[in-house]
């Protein structure tokens, strides 16, 4: 079997896994209802599982066909081919996998690494400017590197005892271990570094697909038809959005806009309708899952902090380390022909000793130490910074639209209940996620936008409330009650087995 792309890989392996679980009958328009691919796609690919699960078919007098397992779902392809087809398909996954975690790892290893390379090159000057100072208490130079790495010293024990990261125990579990009880397993370090960069994984990567299949049920438990507001309260678009996204889910799905005798455009599915699984999905009232909010981090405050600690020591050794760099020169002596470093910044000890720990690796360790301990690190650590600062002022700005989006669903689903005598406050929720920082122009806002689709009448009431009144809305809504009630449901049945390949 051949596909053409990796999304076509990806649609097959949805379809496949929906048919697994459907192995008693299932029509495409079961396969469209649990995927939520457009309906060509699966009426193109639904064939192609079938001939490689060798499935049995069965053909009603509507026209249908359902597709079965009784025999399970094992491929009938084999062979080398097909072998190296899927096991390349694994390893590339696979190598993706594998990537991202080297480089969730190598974040882990540059903070860390060069925070622990930084602390054993200040321990080193700190053993070193101990010595000296002890046959020379007068040397400047050396005593304010002993203060310096003193102070270090200090701050690595304090590390050490007190933070997250190195703790092997939790005070809060002395309990458990006592009592016999196993501590929880605690985060691998690089997922919680990634996460303070790079954020979690995105709650909402699902919500497209979600609010589709919210759609598709809708439309299923309401005899193959939908309005523009009602598809509106399901997806939370304004009607500009709503009208290009009623339009593309026709192209997807095999609907058709139609107009009522009044003129009442409507939207009609009669494909969705021809399925095996009659189970009503959909949610109640015109209503879909709502968008989660995005976490910054899912690490606990004290971690991050200390992740902010630790970079900022990598910061300010990486800015000492290009410093000096710069400020350094390396003569020759004139008697002995040895190199000698000259360097006239404060604590310049420090650096001094790094360079001569360095020169076990070169004769110059001055590109190392520009470079390796300054330029690299400097710019990590900037980035480390800027990195979660800009997904920051992101993320905020994206919540606050995924609340509006929210508010919209539970807004529009409120006024197309309740159509008459609306306030602002009735457009409102207690959940978190539906309740956008500017509330009350998030409210005038999605009444508007209704009103953008269907005028309403306004009315100010003794208590100088403003209610506005959708007449045209209910008229509307009285429309399509009468149409979908002259719909027969039974013009859906599949019908009796006319024709069934396993006999």
């Amino acid at each position: 079997m051949k596909l053409h792309n990796d999304t076509d890989w990806a649609s097959y392996a949805k379809i496949t896994d929906a048919l697994k679980h459907r192995r008693k009958g299932a029509t495409v328009a079961d396969v469209v209802t649990a995927t939520a691919l457009p309906l060509n796609t699966v009426k193109e690919l639904v064939p192609r599982a079938a001939d490689e699960y060798s499935a049995r078919l069965e053909v009603t007098s509507s026209g249908e066909i359902l597709y079965s397992f009784p025999q399970g779902f094992t491929s009938r392809y084999r062979g080398f081919k097909v072998g190296l087809q899927k096991f390349t398909r694994k390893f590339i996954k696979g190598a993706g996998i594998a990537a991202a975690w080297l480089f969730k790892a190598w974040i882990a290893i540059m903070l860390v690494g060069y925070f622990a390379l930084f602390m054993l090159i200040a321990l080193a000057a700190l053993v070193l400017s101990m010595a000296a100072s002890s046959s020379n208490s007068n040397n400047r130079s050396r005593g304010g590197g002993l203060y310096l790495s003193s102070g270090i010293l200090n701050f690595i024990i304090r590390i050490w005892f007190y933070s997250e990261l190195t703790k092997s125990v939790d005070r809060r579990y002395y309990g458990d271990i006592q009592s016999g009880r196993s501590r929880p397993k605690g985060r691998p370090l690089y997922k919680a570094i990634f996460s303070f960069v790079f954020g979690e994984t995105d709650p909402n990567r699902e919500a497209g697909t979600a609010e589709k299949k919210a759609v598709i049920a809708y439309i299923q438990a309401n005899r193959g038809v939908i309005s523009l507001p009602e598809y509106m309260a399901l997806t939370g678009q304004s009607p500009a959005e709503a009208e290009a996204g009623i339009m593309a889910c026709c192209s997807e799905f095999g609907g058709s806009p139609e107009a009522t005798d009044d003129g009442t455009i409507l939207y009609r599915f009669d494909e969705l309708l021809k399925r095996q699984d009659r189970t009503d999905r959909s949610f109640a009232g015109a209503s879909a899952p709502l968008r989660k909010l995005k976490k910054f981090s899912v690490n606990e405050k004290k971690m991050n902090t200390w992740f902010g600690i630790i970079n900022s020591v990598n910061l300010l050794f990486g800015g000492y380390f290009l410093y000096q760099s710069t400020a350094t020169r390396i003569v020759e002596d004139a008697a002995t022909g040895d190199l000698i470093v000259q360097a006239s910044a404060a604590y310049s000890y420090l650096y001094k000793v790094a360079y001569v720990l360095f020169t076990a690796i070169t004769d110059n360790p001055l590109p190392i130490l520009t470079v390796g301990l300054g330029v690299v690190p400097l710019a990590f650590s900037i980035l480390f910074w800027l990195i979660p600062a800009l997904r920051f002022n992101r993320e905020k700005n994206e919540n606050e639209d995924i609340k509006l989006g929210n508010l919209r669903k539970t807004g529009f689903q409120k006024i197309w209940s309740m159509i008459r005598g609306i306030r602002n406050r009735d457009i409102d929720s207690a959940i978190p996620e539906c309740r956008p920082k500017k509330l009350i122009a998030a409210q005038n806002k999605i009444i508007k936008e209704m009103g953008s689709y269907s005028m309403p009448e306004v009315e100010v009431n003794g208590e100088g409330e403003t209610l506005y009144h959708f007449n045209e809305l209910e008229r509307e809504k009285a429309a399509l009650a009468k149409y979908r009630a002259a719909i027969n449901p039974g013009d859906s049945d599949l019908g009796k087995i006319v024709f069934d390949s396993g006999k």
